[in-house]
């Protein structure tokens, strides 16, 4: 008798760059979301989407856990507020090498509910498994009631680990998805997501968190994809700084992004790029809903 189909919401959760984003596309074996090792690089939830004969797993890379400071961080803790709703397993992922106290105050925030793994990554840091056991030991003691795992999504070790955990806790349920489908997120998403996570890898300091991209247009033509972008930043100094002096610094943005857009693609593409100045946009609802940030 063939065992029946299983389907469900994974949501993964942990304070600001603990490694979820590369967690999950170390899950999916695929580059879908954007990592950095700057904190606050997720700003939206995307599902990412694990389908197999036997079933489907619909994961969700939440922001990071924090202290709202602007309107835009209240708009990605309420992301990760929706994502308590519809959970069927929860994922928590943390640094090993942070204390204890930092996952206490995200556990706190989240109240979690269902089946949860603890993660604590990137014990590929640690040099020995007589440390991992020692840094271990804390979280074991504070949360028995949960599973827990040392990985390394970086290297991904023991994240074979984690899908068995996940389906003997999900339900028996049809998929939710087509099986064809990696993302509930637009091709348009994506591709502003990949130059911003060129903005994280090119700037330093303030700027990747004052500047949101937004995909004017996108036009698939024979043998290419024409596409425009605007990025926004809050002051005229940080426009400066993307642009460069003659233009330097936005030419190589656009260089870095085409080659990753055309790798997520596979086409050709043409990308054109704009800088606008919109002062406080982080605080500004009508911008924040034009720029995708619902809530």
């Amino acid at each position: 008798m063939q065992a029946a189909h299983k389907a469900g919401f994974v949501n993964i959760f942990g304070p600001p760059n603990a490694g979820k984003s590369t967690l999950l596309n170390a899950l999916l074996g695929e580059q879908l979301v954007i990592t950095s090792p700057k904190v606050q690089t997720t700003r939206h939830r995307i599902l990412g989407i694990l389908t197999e004969p036997a079933y489907q797993v619909v994961f969700s890379d939440t922001p990071g856990i924090i202290e709202p400071k602007y309107k835009l961080h209240q708009r990605m803790m309420q992301q990760v507020k929706n994502a308590l709703e519809d959970g069927d397993v929860a994922l928590l992922v943390h640094d090993i090498t942070e204390p204890l106290e930092q996952l206490e105050i995200a556990a706190g925030m989240l109240k979690l509910k269902v089946p949860t793994m603890l993660l604590l990554n990137k014990a590929d840091l640690l040099k020995d498994k007589k440390e991992i056991d020692e840094n271990i030991r804390p979280f074991a003691e504070k949360f028995p009631a949960w599973k827990i795992l040392h990985v390394s999504a970086k290297t991904k070790s023991n994240i074979d680990k984690i899908l068995p955990f996940i389906l003997e806790h999900l339900p028996e349920a049809p998929p939710y998805y087509p099986e064809d489908s990696m993302s509930d997120r637009p091709v348009r998403f994506f591709v502003s997501e990949l130059i911003r996570e060129e903005i994280y890898n090119l700037f330093h300091e303030e700027i990747p968190y004052h500047a949101a991209v937004i995909i004017q247009s996108f036009e698939e033509k024979e043998t290419l994809d024409v596409i425009k972008a605007e990025i926004v930043v809050s002051r005229e100094t940080q426009k400066g700084i993307i642009v460069g002096k003659g233009g330097s610094m936005i030419k190589q943005l656009g260089i870095n992004s085409r080659k990753k857009i055309e790798e997520f693609l596979q086409r050709k593409v043409h990308l054109e790029l704009f800088v606008k100045v919109r002062p406080k946009w982080r605080d500004n609802d009508t911008y924040l809903r034009e720029y995708g940030y619902n809530g």
